[in-house]
């Protein structure tokens, strides 16, 4: 299998992390450049219309696209850490969390970078200054909401590491990145302890 990704975006990140956890071997990481448009080239586009990274070629030909579909798929080749919940009433909660970090977390950051950072002007056009702003302060909003969660629980979904945190630790990272975004620096103690407690695994590392 043919894993393609990019540098430095969350969403490739979410896939390889959770293939470190799972201890997977034997996919191929073909690294795409966005900065030069390589995602929108006619042998790429052929593997995913859509002009997306990531996307996983399986070994028949055919080539899987989303990254909760992937880590789906992957999970279900490899049982073992287990990630995505044990049991429909574990993957429902899982997914929940998972969903709400990533609709309200990670979308908010890079709606934010998108339209604010000159580096990424060549990936969005038009950009809408006023709107990744405000995407910004609402990010914040939610990351608020997560630090109060964080008060009651040691992981995003609950008493072990999960997909979710997977979704959330690469969200916080591209918004460190690209909008020098600390948690503790704004009053959210418990997301930088969390945080910081997620930096140690060996997954987390580039």
């Amino acid at each position: 299998m043919k894993l393609y990704i990019s540098n430095f975006a969350p969403n490739p990140r979410r896939v390889t992390m959770f293939i470190a956890e799972k201890g997977i071997t034997g996919i191929e990481p073909v690294m795409i450049d966005l900065g030069t448009n390589e995602h929108k080239s006619e042998s790429f586009v052929a593997k995913n219309p859509l002009a997306r990274v990531p996307a996983l070629e399986l070994d028949d030909g055919r080539v899987l696209t989303e990254t909760r579909a992937i880590c789906t798929y992957l999970e279900g080749l490899h049982a073992a850490p287990n990630l995505m919940g044990e049991g429909f009433e574990e993957r429902a909660f899982i997914e929940m969390a998972d969903r709400r970090v990533e609709l309200h977390l990670l979308l908010g950051i890079a709606n934010c970078v998108r339209h604010t950072h000159p580096g990424l002007a060549m990936l969005e056009q038009p950009q809408f200054p006023d709107f990744g702003a405000s995407q910004g302060e609402k990010m914040r909003e939610h990351a608020r909401w997560l630090d109060g969660e964080l008060a009651n629980r040691p992981f995003v979904a609950g008493g072990r590491f999960t997909v979710a945190d997977i979704t959330a630790w690469c969200a916080l990272e591209f918004a460190r990145g690209l909008m020098k975004f600390k948690p503790g620096a704004e009053g959210m103690a418990n997301l930088q302890a969390w945080r910081d407690r997620i930096a140690e695994r060996p997954s987390a590392a580039r």
